[in-house]
């Protein structure tokens, strides 16, 4: 894993390495260190999100593809839809390249609250699917109804007998006495008993937060027909959770709402048709051999949803339902890769020359030198042992205020040298003891980000994510790595992990850039990310190829400047705008021309955003001029 990153298992042919760079698997195949250059050469520092909207293209294809194969193969006379839950990600510059490039498939989107309501009735071409979830009040129904009025293919879902009550109101309100009558398809939710697996099984099971009970259903049901609505009533639907990272709590879930659906049609249920599956479809996010997040593929995804749903419809003699799913993370998380510079090592990787040995030195002091001077293959277990020994001795000692603090320098210098030495000279035995020793002589890389910010599922939910840096990757990374980001919060960390070590390069951030990427950024993280420390989202730009397979950048959009992120927050900013000058102005410190310079120098600094400026950017061309 050490040179490639574990891209063959987690790159899916997106990405390949190529000499020194990694590059893009697509058209002219462009590195992505030569994209980072281009965005920098236009003055924009900090962290850079990258969006490939023909990675989004390519996973909705693949998606329609696996599916119509599996219909084919099967004879499945159901027909398929999916549509992209915006809760994944609602930012424009995903969502117009979503639709631009789905439009062969009519591909749809779901909403869960008026504000993703509105863009998809704005968005969702007339046609395509759209469908509701989540809980609703009136004024929500209200616009589900306004879209049914306007043409567009809506399913309001059902998630609680009180929602059916409004939609009640609410039709009699928008059709009573209309010449031209309009009501959306309406759906429910199934609690099922099946539950899901990891960090999202709740969504599944008899606690889930959603979902009419089998008592509830029937009620709802008889409550439709009652009212003359159930011709209307055309989808079940059920979730039991994201990232499902094995496949029987799916078929489990499938046999269910199957049967579900059957009892339904054989009720009376004649304008029921389809079935949706909710999302779950996971992503393979492993970089270490050994420690894959699924254990199936989109092929027996697929499979299994039309056989499962052909062999009840079957013996239960109803018509096979259409399916419909809401799969986000799938086609979302590929297409985005964030990029951020390292700003600085903390090294603790002591050097011999750092040593302040004395002409007399505490004997412990000189056995660890004797130690570090004539370790070889066949004693380095035994003189590591003893140097972890003596070091445990020597800081008692220095504790105790019998060595001084150059003592307790030398000590730490030797024995993370013996460390190095020793775990070079064992390097094939590859033990867990020499593992653990190698978080004790990591490189902390601090690099221009908040995890907070791109990456708040590794913060809350310990998702971790593929990362390697863009350059340097013909030369064997090195370094035990951990990574810090630029918050002042100690959870801002990617911590090294001794069961799956990231190794990086020993490089001079002083002489040359290094930059790092986070890849499958592009499902939840931007939603999620939190503006702690006043971190904003970073700038971003959208990477598109030209019919010659030449890349461009477009839609290009710097992250938030100091005065728009306060300003967001309810700040008055004309007020902190308008003291500060007058601080400036006011200063007894500085004469007329200095204020003047220093006026300037504060509007620059105002329009700048909060993340750091790396070394060779410290002063910009603006600053110079």
């Amino acid at each position: 894993m050490r040179r490639d990153f574990g891209i063959s298992i987690w790159g899916d042919g997106n990405f390949v390495i190529e000499g020194d760079d990694v590059r893009i698997n697509h058209a002219n195949r462009p590195s992505l260190l030569e994209i980072t250059q281009e965005i920098r050469a236009r003055e924009y520092r900090g962290p850079i999100l990258l969006r490939f909207p023909h990675l989004i293209q390519k996973q909705i294809d693949t998606l329609f593809d696996t599916f119509a194969a599996a219909r084919d193969a099967l004879g499945y006379r159901g027909n398929f839809y999916a549509l992209f839950p915006l809760k994944v990600n609602q930012f424009p510059n995903f969502v117009d390249q979503l639709l631009s490039v789905s439009q062969s498939h009519a591909y749809g989107l779901e909403a869960g609250s008026k504000a993703e309501l509105i863009i998809a009735m704005a968005k969702t071409p007339i046609g395509a699917p759209i469908t509701v979830n989540g809980f609703k009040d009136k004024e929500m129904i209200s616009l589900i109804y306004i879209a049914a009025k306007s043409g567009h293919n809506i399913t309001v879902t059902i998630e609680g007998l009180a929602e059916l009550e409004t939609i009640i109101e609410v039709d009699r309100v928008f059709n009573e006495g209309s010449e031209n009558p309009a009501t959306p398809h309406i759906g429910m939710r199934v609690r099922l008993h099946s539950i899901g697996i990891g960090a999202w099984a709740k969504s599944g099971g008899y606690g889930s937060k959603f979902g009419l009970t089998s008592t509830e259903l029937l009620e709802a049901y008889d409550t439709l027909v009652h009212h003359g609505l159930a011709d209307h009533f055309s989808m079940i639907h059920f979730h039991i959770g994201s990232q499902l990272s094995e496949i029987n709590p799916l078929k489990k879930a499938l046999r269910e709402a199957g049967n579900i659906y059957a009892s339904l049609k054989q009720r009376g249920a004649t304008s029921l048709k389809a079935i949706n599956i909710g999302g779950g479809l996971a992503v393979e996010y492993a970089q270490h051999p050994f420690s894959h997040e699924r254990n199936y593929s989109l092929k027996e995804f697929a499979n299994d949803v039309v056989f499962l749903m052909q062999e009840i419809a079957r013996s239960k003699g109803v018509e096979e339902p259409d399916i419909y799913t809401e799969s986000g993370r799938f086609i979302a998380a590929s297409h985005a890769v964030l990029i951020a510079p390292v700003l600085e090592l903390f090294s603790q990787e002591y050097h011999e020359s750092g040593l302040r040995l004395k002409a007399k030195n505490p004997p412990l002091i000189e056995e660890l030198h004797a130690l570090y001077q004539s370790i070889r293959r066949n004693n380095a277990k035994e003189y590591l042992h003893d140097a972890l020994d003596h070091m445990e001795s020597l800081l008692t000692l220095f504790d105790l205020g019998y060595i001084d603090l150059e003592d307790r320098s030398n000590t730490e210098i030797l024995v993370n040298l013996i460390i190095k030495k020793a775990i070079l000279l064992l390097k094939n035995e590859d033990t867990d003891e020499l593992k653990r020793l190698e978080s004790r002589i990591q490189e902390r890389y601090l690099v221009n980000f908040s995890i907070f910010q791109s990456l708040p599922d590794l913060w809350g939910l310990g998702q971790h994510f593929p990362v390697m840096p863009i350059s340097h990757l013909s030369e064997k990374p090195t370094s035990p790595a951990s990574i810090w980001d630029i918050t002042c919060d100690s959870d801002g960390e990617i911590a090294y992990r001794v069961d799956h070590p990231l190794y990086l390069h020993d490089v001079d951030v002083a002489q040359e850039e290094y930059f790092l990427a986070f890849f499958l950024t592009g499902a939840y993280q931007e939603v999620l990310g939190m503006q702690h420390n006043l971190f904003t989202h970073p700038t971003e730009a959208v990477v598109t190829f030209d019919a010659e397979g030449r890349h461009r950048l477009e839609d290009v959009r710097d992250a938030q400047n100091l005065m728009d992120v306060l300003d967001d927050l309810k700040y008055d900013t004309e007020a902190i705008k308008k003291g500060l000058t007058q601080q400036i102005t006011g200063s007894v410190l500085m004469q007329k021309q200095e204020k003047e310079k220093t006026l300037e120098k504060l509007t620059l600094y105002l329009s700048e955003n909060s993340y750091l400026k790396t070394i060779q950017a410290i002063v910009s061309p603006k600053e110079k001029g």
